[in-house]
């Protein structure tokens, strides 16, 4: 074959049926080692090892590409809060964009990443991470949205369509229960198909459903089989029930173990070809794997790259200019600003500025860089804002600011005593939760196998609550001064229960992101009101949440955590899964419930009853008749966020589908509507919303 009767890729605009036509013919064309080539990335370890462990430093291949064909690989970077090349826009972590419930926003962040994206020479992003937080002890639950399914599902599929408008691959990730660091490259999470279906897979289905063109999978294991090679789940649900015609690709290193890993539905093997390559080209030729699964790996990798390829794209040119542009910070900002929850406020925030002579910032974080973990969702943004820079920014040259931190705790008490009002920035790093990669993984060739990227940092956490010395700060900054604010900065929930009496207001500020600390500024001296709900359940001790061992080689995941696990127990939260208080007030009336054909349609009435303007999250939760089937007291079915001026009343409209209402049934392997009566709750948390409900009988 000459070089003029080479098929070729599609041209822009193409249709649907040109380019199947094309990918028959480029896949005709192929050789099987150029088909399997396509099958697996290329050249991570060198690109790591040139750029000194850099993660996704210069484009990296991850799939697809035919040199002689003159097909272009994907180029994959990683995410979630933001793009893992160049110097790039570092915005607040997923868990505090999860806390905005701000869906809009979400897009528009998503946008904001695919233009960087491509400024940036890449096409594939491992941006949206929706694995359900079962226990905030996950090392990477910053990485992820909350605890809730619906949640998780919405604010997933909103990143995923603001990043794909720029016809940048997205991959969901990772398929699936994987809710564990330490042990996630051997762990076998046992898990019945109902609690699978209703509780660990509906979100992943909702980001699939809204287009999303590409799924990671997880390292570990589900039911005895590792998630890169498990059948049911690549190719029974995934493909055969929920029609996902994207490609899968796997975890980086140990994704996958086993040639047949390809017929089970994975596609790609990721970063290199360490179990597919020759291998899989002697099992086809040996005939333990089908040449179909081959020509059907290469048509969803092909199909999903044109689809991207062949479309107009929204921008004329992605140029460099664009990568952390003034707008793209702005928007950093608002997500640092509407991501901040108020746990606590005893009257003394917003602090008056004008009043203030003297405050203290005190604790070892507030003066620190920490933008969170520094594994593979590792951002390097242009600058960062630390909160000590924010608010020494705010206040100006009028006020003096003083200093001090955990390692001398009298010369810190003492700061607090002469402030008029002191700041304690506690919480965590880089080294006490995020991403774990074991000291016997390489990541680069012939590299010493004890010498892993995180060895000693991340991972699991071994506490849920703040190290002592931090906690002694607290107390004795309070004790100097009973004006005194607790900014914490952690991933997921910090128990509070031995210091948060004592203290006047916590705000939960996350790892804000490059612009966090004139966002903290503004929410502390009142420029902002504070707006942002937990996306998780804040117990009040350990023994509340579920079993969880960072070590496990196996373990159980049960139908309930966070707030459905406490609302069964009958155990309160200290502070409940939504909440989240303001520098206003709302009130909320008039539920209105009404079913039509295949839907609820539900309104309520929220009342800004302060005297400024906030933005409210009001929350909807429905209960089951729970006769035939045994179900969680409530689950949130919908959320809308709002602004109300002070004073005034806004009609907030919901939608619940009736097939979201259904359960899984074990003997007929079916989804199922329960007939009788429903219970629709709505609120401002999963706790105040029990006092507004309405009774629908659903037949």
């Amino acid at each position: 074959m000459n070089d003029a009767s080479l098929p070729t890729t599609p041209a822009k605009g193409a249709s649907h049926s040109e380019i199947a036509h094309a990918v028959d013919a480029l896949i005709g064309a192929m050789s099987l080692a150029e088909k399997v080539e396509m099958m697996s990335g290329q050249g991570f370890f060198a690109s790591y090892q040139a750029n000194d462990g850099r993660w996704c430093a210069e484009p990296y291949r991850a799939g697809g590409g035919c040199e002689r064909l003159g097909l272009a690989p994907l180029y994959f970077t990683d995410g979630p809060r933001g793009v893992c090349a160049g110097n790039s826009t570092c915005f607040p972590v997923t868990m505090a964009r999860g806390a905005s419930f701000d869906v809009d926003l979400e897009r528009r962040i998503g946008e904001a990443m695919g233009i960087e994206i491509r400024a940036l020479g890449r096409t594939m992003t491992g941006a949206v991470c929706v694995n359900l937080l079962r226990h905030p002890a996950w090392g990477r639950a910053q990485e992820t949205y909350g605890e809730d399914p619906h949640h998780l599902g919405e604010m997933g599929a909103a990143l995923s369509q603001g990043i794909q408008s720029h016809n940048v691959v997205a991959s969901v990730k990772h398929l699936a229960v994987n809710s564990m660091e330490n042990a996630r490259f051997k762990v076998d999470v046992q898990v019945d198909e109902r609690t699978l279906r209703e509780v660990y897979l509906p979100h992943f289905k909702r980001i699939i459903d809204s287009g999303c063109a590409s799924v990671m999978s997880a390292y570990n294991r589900m039911n005895g089989e590792y998630c890169g090679q498990n059948r049911y789940l690549l190719t029974d649900i995934l493909r055969g029930e929920w029609g996902f015609t994207g490609f899968v690709h796997s975890d980086w290193v140990r994704g996958v173990y086993k040639v047949y890993g390809a017929s089970a539905g994975l596609d790609v093997e990721n970063p290199e070809p360490l179990v597919f390559g020759k291998s899989l080209v002697d099992a086809v030729e040996n005939g333990h794997v089908e040449p179909q699964v081959i020509d059907q790996a290469c048509r969803r990798i092909l199909e999903t790259q044109f689809r991207m390829t062949c479309a107009e794209d929204p921008l004329a040119a992605y140029t460099p200019d664009l990568v952390a542009c003034a707008a793209h910070r702005e928007l950093a900002y608002e997500a640092a600003c509407k991501g901040a929850v108020l746990l606590k406020n005893d009257g003394i925030l917003p602090i008056c500025s004008a009043d203030l002579r003297r405050v203290a910032v005190l604790g070892r974080l507030a003066g620190l860089v920490n933008t969170g973990d520094g594994g593979s969702s590792r951002v390097f943004p242009p600058y960062v804002v630390t909160a000590l820079a924010g608010i020494t920014q705010a206040l100006g040259p009028e006020a003096e600011v003083l200093t001090g931190d955990e390692a001398d705790l009298a010369a810190a008490a003492a700061a607090a005593k002469d402030a008029d009002i002191a700041i304690v920035v506690v919480g965590y790093t880089l080294r006490e939760e995020g991403e774990y990669i074991p000291g016997d993984i390489p990541l680069d060739e012939g590299a010493n196998p004890s010498q892993g990227l995180r060895t000693g940092m991340g991972g699991d956490r071994t506490s849920l609550r703040l190290a002592p010395d931090q906690v002694a700060l607290i107390k004795a900054a309070v004790a100097a001064n009973p004006r005194t604010v607790v900014v914490v900065v952690a991933g997921s929930a910090v128990i509070v229960s031995e210091w948060d009496a004592a203290a006047p207001a916590i705000l939960q500020s996350f790892y804000n992101g490059m612009e966090g600390g004139r966002a903290l500024a503004d929410l502390l001296f009142g420029a902002v009101s504070p707006s942002g709900k937990l996306p998780f359940t804040v117990p009040v001790d350990e023994a509340d949440l579920p079993f969880f061992d960072a070590h496990a080689d196996t373990i159980e995941y049960g139908p309930l955590h966070g707030y459905t696990l406490l609302e069964e127990q009958g155990v309160a939260a200290a502070y409940p899964f939504g909440f989240g208080l303001s520098y206003t007030s709302f009130s909320y009336r008039s539920l209105k419930v009404r079913r039509a054909h295949d839907r609820l349609d539900i309104e309520v009435a929220v009342r800004n009853d302060g005297d400024v303007v906030g933005d409210e999250i009001a929350q909807l939760y429905i209960g089951f008749p729970g006769i035939q089937a045994k179900r969680p007291h409530k689950l949130l079915k919908a959320f809308a966020r709002t602004q109300v001026p002070p004073g005034q009343t806004e009609i907030i409209h919901f939608q619940v589908a009736l097939e979201d209402l259904r359960w899984w049934d074990l003997e007929t392997r079916k989804w199922l509507l329960e007939p009788g009566a429903h219970k629709v709750y709505v609120g401002g948390s999963s706790v105040s919303a029990e006092a507004l409900c309405q009774t629908i009988v659903i037949g």
